[in-house]
């Protein structure tokens, strides 16, 4: 989530753009207790899902028998179940809101039990799988943990749904508009139907996927236009939309402010920064977080005014977005001032520890609509080097990168984001194109992970690589003494340890290639990951490259492009700018994300009329390790990767 702790401003900058604090775990979100970050696997051990795992179409058949048997049109069915969960059973866990299966049944009272902090929460969440074992007969134990009489459940549901608007059972699933949003379970008309558009956009575009249980899923492509006056049967209130949310037409968003209050008479104030973007600074950055909190906590996190702020909070069940915060201001929500000043944040319902505490589909799609609706409105180029994850955003100097935060982690899909943002990941050259680009296939990519609330995680598809100091899978992994200082920086498999992993989208130089294994240049070392040719990982690409000038020894990294002190006006304070731990020699190479003047944002005051921007040499920014870093134009000497 976020990586500032409650605290007031004063005249002088510091506390709020401090990182976590000591005592403070890194898996929790900042300033919010450890039970808050305990995930949803709450519910005792489960069988696997009812598919047997010899027939990879096993699901396929549930869901064709579960339509015969509902009268619910099997494009509809297995169209709402993908917008769920991906068509994923998740072995019987919960999500973060309490639901259950392919169909995502929600079962909160089952899902909380034992978790006295969000005693309530199950009253706010419609009880769909209670209701499915009625109308089915079905044990609600078999429905949370067999996935096809989890979608035998669900039919039944959305048959109901359909009677209850006085609509016959048509095998037209143009005729299932009305029901599909009252699945939703949303309370406003615009949220029902935005639900309910997404689903339709799955039908007409059609979907295939592997599920990470081996069930091969396929809804072809249906041509469809469905009767959307059905939904004003549902009789749902249609409050107008806020002027002042900035999101596209084809997302439910609603504006609910962060606070923007003295705090004291001493100069505090929070929780976020006036500013006039993108005429006093552009916005080069988008960064995704998750929140490591419920719906409901999340949103009372940022309504207090000691605490701080990002600008839209996405709900997992349907995607419904908040707006905090204009996208002109500054939020207080990387754990970097300098990429604060320059990014708008997302804070995503969900928990990095827990894979099967899930990202739904409905998330993912209402993300990308926002996110693509920002880079248009911002020109943010849609690739990894300006859609950042929190967990590649660096330390503002040596002290800060050990508390850097790690969210999303490795099981945010980050190919099929990038699929839906209409930017797929791909080839962009040849083998001597110089440059790899990450992407292993998420749903049959499963590295081991630890730390998961204390245990070995369990297996679940990943957008990450391992790098290791040779190309062998026993080989140690390489080092980070950035995040792990006071030794020899040994990184672990820990599922926060992002010392020794490569994401996808993101792109390094080629250092080597042998055999099934490529090396990458990696926080000033060789970095070996396992890319065979008949299941690569990673794509061949090419673009601009650094490297250092000639006849030095080492290229200094930075964690912000700060300018250099002549640059400082007599009123603002130098703000020092020191390398980070990290010893790049000369003769390595990096891929270069943009171009930037050095920029700092003086903003200490609680009246925005004293606030100044300062602009100075420029700066490279690179993919110098999982995190992204910054070197000055003056020490390196750029040139394109291709060979």
């Amino acid at each position: 989530m976020n990586n500032h702790y409650p605290c007031t401003r004063r005249a002088a900058e510091g506390a709020c753009h401090a990182t976590t604090p000591p005592g403070i775990s890194r898996l929790s979100t900042a300033c919010t207790a450890v039970a808050l970050a305990l995930p949803l696997l709450l519910a005792g051990p489960v069988s696997p899902g009812a598919v047997a795992a010899d027939d990879d179409r096993a699901l396929q058949a549930a869901f064709g028998a579960a339509a015969r048997e509902s009268g619910v049109p099997e494009p509809v069915l297995l169209a709402v179940s993908y917008l769920s969960s991906r068509w994923e059973g998740h072995g019987g866990a919960p999500s973060v809101t309490g639901g259950y299966g392919p169909m995502h049944l929600t079962d909160a009272a089952t899902a909380l039990a034992g978790e006295p902090d969000r005693r309530g929460d199950d009253a706010r969440t419609p009880q769909t799988l209670v209701r499915a074992a009625a109308l089915t007969g079905l044990d609600p134990d078999e429905l949370r943990a067999r996935d096809a009489a989890n979608v035998a459940g669900g039919a039944a549901l959305l048959a109901e749904h359909q009677r209850a608007l006085g609509l016959p059972p048509s095998p037209d699933p143009a005729d299932w508009y009305g029901a599909v949003a009252a699945w939703s379970g949303a309370d406003t008309l615009e949220a029902a139907e935005v639900f309910a558009d997404e689903v339709y956009t799955v039908l007409r575009e059609g979907a295939a996927r592997t599920t990470p249980e081996g069930q091969r899923v396929v809804l072809p492509a249906t041509p469809v236009t469905p009767d959307r006056a059905q939904t004003a049967a549902l009789g749902l209130p249609e409050p107008p939309r806020d002027p002042r949310v900035e999101c596209p037409r084809t997302v439910s968003c609603a504006w609910l402010p962060a606070p923007y209050e003295e705090l004291d008479e001493e100069g505090g104030y929070g929780n976020h920064d006036k500013a006039d973007r993108p005429r006093s600074q552009s916005i080069d950055y988008i960064v995704i977080h998750d929140t490591e909190a419920t719906w409901e906590r999340t949103l009372s996190l940022v309504a207090d005014p000691a605490y701080v702020s990002w600008h839209y909070s996405l709900r997992s069940a349907d995607g419904h977005i908040a707006q905090h915060v204009p996208t002109k201001d500054v939020g207080w929500h990387a754990g970097n001032w300098y990429v604060n000043a320059k990014s708008i944040g997302l804070e995503h319902e969900g928990f990095l520890t827990d894979p099967d505490a899930w990202y739904t589909e409905a998330m993912y799609r209402t993300s990308a609509r926002l996110v693509r609706h920002l880079a248009r409105a911002y020109d943010i180029p849609l690739d990894r080097q300006h859609i950042l994850g929190h967990d590649n955003v660096q330390g503002t100097v040596t002290a800060n990168v050990p508390g850097m935060h790690t969210d999303p982690g490795p099981y945010w899909d980050w190919s099929h984001y990038f699929e839906l943002l209409g930017a797929p990941l791909h080839p962009t050259a040849g083998p001597r194109g110089g440059l790899v680009t990450i992407a292993p296939d998420y749903d049959r990519h499963s590295p081991v992970y630890t730390d998961c609330d204390g245990t070995a995680c369990a297996p679940h598809g990943s957008s990450a690589v391992r790098l290791h100091t040779e190309p062998d899978a026993g080989a140690p992994l390489v080092r980070d003494i950035g995040t792990h200082p006071g030794g020899d920086g040994t990184s672990s498999t820990g599922v926060n340890d992002v010392g020794a992993r490569a994401t996808a989208g993101q792109r390094f130089a080629v250092a080597e290639r042998r055999g099934e294994w490529t090396a990458i240049w990696y926080l000033g070392q060789k970095a070996w990951f396992h890319n065979p040719p008949g299941a690569p990982t990673a794509f061949d690409a090419q673009g601009w490259v650094i490297t250092g000038k000639r006849g030095a020894q080492t290229i200094p990294v930075y964690g912000r492009a700060y300018p250099q002190e002549s640059a400082y006006p007599p009123d603002v304070p130098y703000q020092p700018v020191s390398p980070l731990s990290y010893e790049v020699p000369a003769d390595q190479v990096y891929a270069v994300g943009l171009r930037t003047a050095s920029e700092y944002y003086r903003a200490v005051t609680f009246d925005p009329a004293g606030h100044q921007v300062v602009r100075g040499e420029t700066y490279y920014q690179i993919q110098v390790g999982h995190r992204i870093g910054f070197v000055k134009a003056s020490d390196v000497t750029v040139r394109w990767s291709a060979r």
